[in-house]
């Protein structure tokens, strides 16, 4: 009875096995929705990871861009397709954040999608008019403890990596900025630019450029340690807040109901691929530093980064738009 029990349980998961083992099949297309335009960080980064899927399984892989309503577009179009490994979402940290910043969000993106893979983070940078005296953060941070009134803060998306880093950096500096909110990142470096207001805490890759030009003032970065693409700017914690560490990141998903064992070779896949993006240099052009992580250590770090993003909010008294 015992033997017969055993068997009849080997066949009952044969047929999982068996699916797993034949994931992707090489006449279906992954998809990776982008929920996001064409051209931009994310975009960029999904597509080199896309076609390093494409050599690597040897399957076709396209990216669909999906944009709109604070990305939740794109995001609603991976929760409703089918848990079957073949549709995935490739967002940025501003994905975990969808309950905490929308007043009625479409999702809940802890519990409404499988975490598969983290796959890269990237530094943002701090940086002040060109009209501002101050060379140092803690020049800054004095300056906006002596005169709160007159400092702003761009703040380029509500509940994004820069409006978050910028409540750390207040909360940590002892210091109250205003905060001026922008529709984007170009907008608010180019009221930086002009002075009028006083400083943006933003991707480094985006500011960079007019960083190196003189348009803007460089004063720091967030990473824990200094960026290869500009390694005269000091990290925040060297500069007098040696707690201090703030990133972007960029993750893939799929559906929730999808099958563990697709998404473990799908989290091996895209460790490989990234892996390989980081050798060649595709991936630190874009500013972007390669990230290894199982599918559960990413489901650990959503969950720790959610519950440091609400307590900023909260206690910035931010209210969901």
């Amino acid at each position: 009875m015992i033997q017969l029990l055993a068997a009849t349980s080997l066949l009952a998961i044969a047929p999982t096995w068996a699916q797993a083992a034949t994931f992707p099949e090489k006449d279906r297309t992954i998809r990776i929705v982008v929920p996001f335009a064409a051209g931009g960080g994310v975009d960029n980064a999904a597509r080199l990871l896309g076609e390093q899927l494409r050599k690597q399984l040897g399957v076709s892989v396209i990216v669909d861009n999906k944009a709109g309503a604070s990305g939740t577009i794109g995001g609603s179009a991976v929760k409703t397709a089918p848990a079957d490994g073949y549709t995935l979402l490739f967002s940025a940290a501003t994905h975990v954040l969808a309950k905490q910043v929308l007043s009625n969000p479409p999702y809940d993106p802890q519990t409404d999608f499988a975490p598969v893979a983290r796959v890269g983070e990237a530094p943002l940078m701090l940086v002040v008019s060109p009209q501002q005296p101050e060379k140092k953060l803690a020049e800054v941070l004095a300056a906006a403890k002596q005169q709160p009134e007159k400092w702003m803060a761009a703040i380029p998306a509500a509940g994004a990596p820069s409006h978050l880093a910028t409540l750390l950096l207040a909360s940590q500096g002892g210091v109250t900025f205003t905060y001026v909110p922008y529709k984007g990142t170009q907008p608010a470096l180019v009221d930086v630019g002009g002075g009028h207001v006083n400083l943006l805490l933003d991707s480094m890759i985006s500011v960079l450029p007019l960083a190196r030009s003189g348009k803007v003032k460089p004063i720091a970065i967030t990473s824990a340690k200094r960026s290869a693409l500009a390694p005269e700017v000091p990290t925040v914690a060297e500069s007098g807040m040696p707690n201090f560490s703030y990133v972007s990141w960029y993750g893939v998903w799929a559906p929730k109901d999808t099958a563990a064992e697709r998404i473990a070779i799908l989290n091996t896949a895209i460790n490989k691929a990234v892996a390989e993006l980081a050798k060649s240099g595709a991936f630190a052009s874009l500013g972007i530093d390669a990230v290894s992580q199982t599918a559960e250590q990413f489901r650990r770090y959503v969950a720790a980064d959610v519950a440091q993003g609400a307590e900023l909010l909260k206690n910035a008294g931010f209210k969901p738009e």
